[in-house]
């Protein structure tokens, strides 16, 4: 495929031109994370590697593992890597999510985050081109698939951070939950202040107690359709 060289903050990255892109889904989930530090992070579906790299600058000690099933999205997360001089604290694996236990030890991790499909395969229209649908349609990683495999990789207390769909919100807490991973914290995200929600960002630790933050909504954009200052803020 072709590329084009893209930027999000202090981070470039090569992307598909005709394959799956980040959107700012990527920037708001990279932004949602609060951790003071971490030591040991994980990206999974980690496309062509731009959250996790985002991190990887965040958290200068770092070490970070991108996660990829698509070995077209794995390939350019590699060439990313190297892109960004990050060769010494990130690497990136060509598996499935469902199989971590062949590649990963368990409780290792302190940060686990994932911009995850999130559509049903039967629900809505189906995204042109492989790379693009199973980015987007859960069809080759469901969301209970997806929280055993963050507490699979998590130590006690460590963190899950994910963007999600808002409607499918009972769903991510009964997985969630069903993992041993405990909601804390939710935001969601508006297009602007008269829209409904389009997304919900989801933090969980694993095994907490019971106690759940709701955040202050999100707006993206002011009634002119420029970016609200705190978008602006989160591009830097």
């Amino acid at each position: 495929m072709k590329t084009s060289l893209d930027g999000l903050r202090d981070i470039k990255v090569y992307q598909n031109t005709e394959g799956y892109r980040f959107s700012v889904d990527a920037l708001l989930l990279y932004s949602f994370v609060n951790m003071k530090h971490a030591r040991e992070i994980a990206d999974l579906g980690a496309g062509s590697g731009i959250i996790g790299l985002l991190l990887a600058r965040k958290y200068a000690e770092a070490r970070v593992l991108l996660v990829e099933l698509q070995e077209s999205l794995y390939r350019l997360a590699e060439r990313n890597i190297a892109l960004n001089a990050l060769e010494e604290r990130v690497s990136a694996i060509f598996t499935d999510v469902r199989c971590l236990d062949a590649a990963c030890p368990p409780g290792k991790y302190d940060l686990v985050v994932s911009n995850p499909p999130f559509r049903k395969p039967s629900s809505g229209r189906l995204s042109l081109g492989e790379e693009r649908a199973v980015a987007r349609h859960e069809l080759r990683l469901r969301l209970p698939e997806l929280a055993k495999s963050a507490s699979y990789l998590l130590k006690a207390r460590g963190r899950f951070c994910m963007i999600f769909h808002p409607e499918r919100l009972i769903e991510i807490i009964d997985a969630l939950r069903d993992a041993k991973l405990e909601p804390k914290r939710i935001r969601l995200v508006h297009n602007d202040v008269r829209a409904v929600s389009k997304m919900v960002l989801v933090e969980a630790v694993k095994e907490a107690k019971p106690g759940l933050k709701v955040e202050k909504p999100l707006i993206l954009y002011n009634a002119d359709g420029s970016y609200t200052d705190e978008l602006n803020e989160m591009f830097g």
